[in-house]
């Protein structure tokens, strides 16, 4: 493909809502698109040694019409550095196909400044490492989508929600705005919803766990990181809601985005 080719389906993703290839012709059977996910444990899929921890991503396909499948590629412990340098992004893109949709959601280990394998730094390494998500799914047509790190559970003495992400979400915001890529802000949402609960009943949404609730936990876990199904649930519906507001899916994409969606959906293989 030539340079101009390129650059032309590239915008063209970048554009265009997902359609499936086929759909609007008479007699063509539409192909599955994929969302994939590129991030950090609090997307990934989680196995029957984690019970009850489930990532966001576990979730998303109760809230997307089946043409679309969703390829989870999160990762526990990754960030956007290190997802890269562990040739992670090297298997989407080998797998990526136009029309198909790029989630890139990380923060949450770029943190981490003790270790050099995960940081970058807000305003320099983390943008630089997000763009090479972004121009790897446009130039294979297909539409990247930054999400802003879903937010941890933390409150203040008066038990107002905290953020806890320092400058990555506006690091994020302000590349999204320059390249003209669909920004979803989980960060700022998730916020919400921990402030909306407050600090009790936000418990129920987190991996906190008595001693002897979980086989996998007896001595029980209080990690207000990563979710249980409710709040993989519930974090997995703002993600979807959020595509479908910023135009990035159409109305026949989705579903149950105002309907209850019972935990025991979630299944740990």
């Amino acid at each position: 493909m030539s340079l101009s080719r390129r650059r032309t389906v590239a915008a063209l993703a970048a554009a265009l809502p997902l359609v499936p290839a086929g759909a609007g012709v008479a007699g063509a059977r539409p192909r599955t698109a994929t969302v994939w996910i590129a991030g950090d444990s609090t997307a990934a899929q989680k196995y029957a040694d984690a019970a009850p921890e489930t990532g966001w991503g576990m979730a998303l396909p109760f809230f997307l019409t089946p043409h679309l499948a969703v390829a989870n590629h999160a990762m526990n412990g990754r960030s956007s550095k290190s997802f890269i340098d562990e040739g992670r992004l090297d298997t989407v893109l080998a797998g990526i196909r136009p029309g198909d949709l790029l989630l890139v959601q990380f923060g949450h280990n770029d943190q981490k400044a003790a270790d050099p394998a995960r940081y970058t730094e807000p305003w320099t390494t983390y943008r630089e490492h997000l763009l090479r998500y972004v121009a790897g799914a446009r130039a294979r047509g297909a539409r990247p989508v930054l999400l802003t790190p879903v937010e941890r559970r933390r409150f203040d003495a008066a038990g107002d929600a905290l953020p806890t992400h320092g400058e990555y979400p506006a690091a994020m915001r302000a590349l999204a705005a320059e390249q003209g890529v669909p920004l979803v802000d989980v960060q700022a949402a998730s916020l919400a919803e921990w402030d909306r609960l407050g600090p009790e009943p936000s418990k129920a949404y987190f991996t906190w766990l008595a001693p002897g609730e979980s086989p996998n936990y007896p001595d029980g876990r209080q990690d207000s990181t990563h979710f249980r199904p409710r709040g993989a649930i519930e974090v997995a519906r703002l993600v979807a809601a959020g595509l479908r507001a910023r135009g990035v899916l159409a109305a026949r994409d989705v579903r149950r985005l105002e309907e209850p969606v019972p935990a025991s959906w979630i299944t740990w293989p």
